[in-house]
């Protein structure tokens, strides 16, 4: 089952690799992987994402609660939330496609970012399905290249007062 895990922590050498260690040592892949400051000095949030089952995932998230400088682990897969993941693309758009590319990106309110002669630089954002779709729409015209950001989740607010 796929979790995603959201980590507060210190913003301190290290802490990423001691946090990342804890799935590499139980055999665990990370997915998605991405961190950046919050608007508290100093502190960062970290959102994983890996697939396994309840018991082992509990049992990481209790390991990451240990370690001194983690504040805070959530596993917001159980709840209500929020997810995205951005998408560069450079695609082929030879004279015959350069339309066909433009309406795709339009649906998927898509951006482009970068024009050359013969390629579009094109910039997605959304869930992984919505970055997986893209793609494999995009992928008969001809990819030329294509990075990824990880997963950022945010659980959902309560909808009561």
């Amino acid at each position: 089952m796929k979790h995603t895990i959201s980590v507060l922590l210190q913003n301190k050498p290290g802490v990423l690799s001691r946090v990342t260690g804890l799935f590499s040592g139980r055999g665990f892949n990370i997915e998605s992987l991405c961190v950046a400051e919050t608007l508290e000095p100093g502190v960062s949030c970290l959102t994983v994402v890996s697939r396994g089952d309840d018991a082992i995932i509990e049992q990481i998230t209790k390991q990451l609660h240990k370690l001194i400088d983690v504040i805070k682990v959530t596993d917001i897969a159980g709840k209500e939330y929020v997810e995205r993941e951005m998408v560069l693309i450079r695609v082929k758009a030879e004279s015959h496609t350069r339309a066909e590319v433009l309406r795709i990106i339009d649906i998927f309110r898509g951006k482009v970012i970068d024009v050359s002669a013969r390629s579009y630089a094109v910039e997605v954002t959304g869930p992984a399905s919505k970055i997986q779709a893209v793609i494999d729409i995009l992928r008969p015209i001809g990819i030329k290249e294509i990075v990824r950001t990880g997963t950022i989740a945010m659980a959902r607010a309560s909808k009561t007062k």
